[in-house]
């Protein structure tokens, strides 16, 4: 069974999560594969200027799959240096595709997002959450530990010690919550949630792609690197900006008083 289903509209693609049935489990063999040949088609489509990422029916994702862990199959069969690989070649080929997407993201949390489902989530550049979205790393509960990065993922956006919180204790925490604590900027009703999230990525989308990418690229780089490092890849990424057609449309555009039309040359 496929795991995404994509439409693109304008410069906004919507990619969801669609196996409502269980919940979108993520993990089943093959998952990575599919989701990373979704990420590089669009790295490598200019039009494409900002992702919506979401859940089909009730959930955005309630994580693996739990029968598939009983029944120890799939990703999560044979021996421990297999159940080791699928991680690396599946669960963590998604993730890694999910990372390396070039153009922003935002996740429009529809309903539960738990365990690997949360920290696909919070890959995301932005996530809005509807009012029934609630957001967990269960993995003690299962006697597992985060097998997919969330220790990196989670601490980076609400803190060490909410994130500590979370992993050591299992709670799961509402939308309120989650604004509270940063893991989400905005909380809207579950109607509005799509139209929220495709109106925030229009507005996305109509900055200038490259300019658009490269501002990501430098979001990314700067959690690693020393300040003057940050200022020196601001600056050369500054120069190449310049010399753009889309920069002088901008600039005109502020001054003729008028909106801008960037073309991505």
């Amino acid at each position: 069974m496929t795991l995404l289903k994509t439409e693109t509209t304008g410069h906004v693609a919507t990619l969801t999560f669609d196996r409502p049935d269980s919940m979108n489990p993520l993990g089943a063999p093959g998952d990575g594969e599919e989701f990373a040949r979704a990420c590089d088609t669009i790295n490598r489509d200019l039009d494409i200027r900002c992702i919506v990422l979401t859940g089909a029916g009730k959930a955005f994702s309630a994580g693996g799959d739990i029968k598939a862990m009983r029944d120890k199959t799939g990703t999560f069969g044979g021996s421990s240096p297999a159940i080791s690989d699928g991680y690396r070649d599946n669960i963590h080929r998604m993730l890694r595709a999910l990372y390396a997407v070039r153009v922003p993201v935002i996740a429009a949390v529809n309903g539960p997002a738990i365990g690997l489902g949360c920290d696909v989530a919070c890959l995301a550049d932005i996530r809005i959450a509807s009012e029934r979205a609630k957001f967990g790393v269960t993995f003690l509960k299962l006697g597992i530990v985060p097998g997919d990065g969330g220790t990196w993922i989670l601490p980076r956006i609400i803190g060490e010690a909410r994130a500590a919180e979370l992993f050591y204790t299992g709670n799961v925490v509402d939308a309120a919550t989650a604004q509270d604590w940063g893991l989400v900027s905005r909380v809207v009703a579950p109607d509005a949630l799509l139209d929220e999230a495709q109106s925030l990525a229009a507005t996305i989308a109509a900055m200038p792609p490259h300019a658009l990418r490269q501002a990501k690229m430098l979001m990314r780089q700067a959690r690693e690197v020393s300040y003057d490092t940050a200022l020196e890849l601001a600056a050369n990424t500054q120069a190449i900006m310049h010399s753009t057609r889309d920069h002088a449309e901008g600039v005109a555009a502020l001054i003729e008083k008028r909106d801008p039309n960037f073309t991505g040359e």
